[in-house]
């Protein structure tokens, strides 16, 4: 099982390469279920969810290939099987985005319900109960969900669909499912992630009739078919807040070409009251920064707050940053799981229930340490470069999941880390 050994201490420096959001792949992939035209998709990075999801499509006899320009083209014209089967699923959620797109576009499908999650409970009731809506009959059977249109009906129909909580998930999968639902349907408290509007703009260029995306309504107008489109997947803000993290702690000045500094407000002004010093460029967004940081108090919440997906990154800058910080967990439940291993490194880290109290050190001494899931591997590698000595990371297979060559691009900027089997 790959390691990363990180030998701590060099501040970053140089350009760095912000990859295609994985959050916004996974689903553009599944869009691609919608229509028999060909797809072309560029800017996917490399990863192993990506992967996941292609071997997935490719079950169900999609043809999807890797172009000499990076691209991805996907075909779902020989579509014969649409069932999503428990063991690929179970190793990546977002297989979930399988359902909507299937349903809407062959009146049936059957989908293995993901399972539990490290960092907690993500249901899936809110899809069901808004495909419910649309007119699909959706029964559970055998840990699938298996689902098909309501006899007599030849298409899903519009509704207006208030979900009970925002779900990023939920908010794609009946996206895509009301592009072709016969009528309008309404998305009420829909997730406002930049990943959705980047998905509604693929859809847009398919022929899809959709209005409002990024606001919390979102307008579907149905059409009969879509066709194909060539796609840029926007770059991923969680790769660019990662490292934007890494430089703050370690200090540098590096520029995080393609980064989108309007997609990460939120954590760029918890950064310049920390002091470092963060700029939105045409071509990216550049962080320069020297000195201990001083610790800053954030509260998780949904889009445009501050995203639970860069919790563990900013607690590990925390833990070297003068003063002390409260951290509020409020989207997961589980997710405080790399607090434990910050501890192993020298950090001065309490938990009571949804806070996180951490009080910043002088310094943190290298450990092997054990990655639990995605987010707190990304903060055991930035801890890992502020350490003194050497810091091995284990289990970074969850860090291949959502960082496309991480190691290959902190040594680009000077750092010294290197895979180890």
């Amino acid at each position: 099982m790959d390691k990363l050994l990180i030998r701590g201490g060099r501040a970053l420096q140089g350009e760095v390469m912000i990859s295609g959001a994985k959050n916004a792949a996974l689903p553009e992939l599944c869009a691609c279920l919608l229509t028999a035209e060909p797809v072309t998709l560029h800017n996917v990075p490399q990863l192993q969810d990506v992967s996941t999801m292609l071997k997935l499509i490719r079950n169900m006899g999609v043809q999807a290939e890797r172009q000499a320009d990076g691209s991805l083209g996907v075909c779902a014209g020989d579509l014969h099987n649409p069932q999503a089967p428990y063991d690929l699923v179970k190793t990546m959620r977002a297989s979930v985005l399988a359902l909507g797109p299937l349903l809407a576009r062959f009146g049936r499908a059957t989908v293995s319900l993901p399972g539990g999650c490290a960092i907690g409970s993500r249901p899936v009731d809110q899809h069901i109960k808004g495909l419910t809506a649309m007119g699909a009959d959706i029964r559970l059977e055998h840990g699938y969900m298996v689902a098909q249109l309501a006899p007599g009906r030849q298409r899903l129909h519009g509704a207006r669909i208030a979900t009970d909580m925002v779900t990023v998930t939920g908010t794609e999968n009946l996206l895509m499912a009301a592009c072709l639902a016969e009528g309008e349907t309404i998305l009420e408290n829909a997730a406002q992630e930049p990943e959705i509007p980047d998905l509604a703009e693929m859809l847009i260029g398919m022929g899809a009739r959709i209005e409002g995306h990024g606001s919390r309504r979102i307008r579907i107008q149905g059409v009969e078919s879509l066709g194909g489109v060539s796609h840029p997947v926007v770059a991923d803000r969680i790769e660019a807040g990662t490292f934007l993290c890494a430089v703050a702690a370690t200090g540098g000045d590096v520029l995080l070409r393609h980064g989108r500094a309007d997609h990460l407000e939120a954590v760029i002004e918890k950064l310049r009251d920390a002091g470092a010093e963060v700029t939105a460029l045409a071509e990216g967004i550049r962080i320069r920064a020297t000195g201990r940081l001083r610790a800053q108090s954030f509260r998780t919440t949904e889009y445009p707050g501050f995203p639970t997906d860069m919790q563990a990154q900013f607690m590990a800058l925390n833990c070297i940053s003068q003063g002390t910080a409260k951290v509020t967990e409020t989207i997961f439940e589980n997710r405080f799981m790399h607090v434990n291993e910050l501890v192993r490194l020298g950090a001065r880290i309490q938990i009571d229930g949804k806070v996180a109290v951490v009080e910043g050190v002088d310094r943190l001494s290298g450990a092997t340490v054990m990655a639990t899931d995605l987010r707190a591997s990304a903060s055991l590698v930035i801890a890992g470069l502020v350490a003194e000595g050497d810091t091995l990371v284990d289990r970074i297979y969850h860090l291949d999941r959502g960082y496309d060559r991480m190691e290959t691009k902190l040594r680009g900027l000077g750092a010294d880390i290197q895979r180890t089997a």
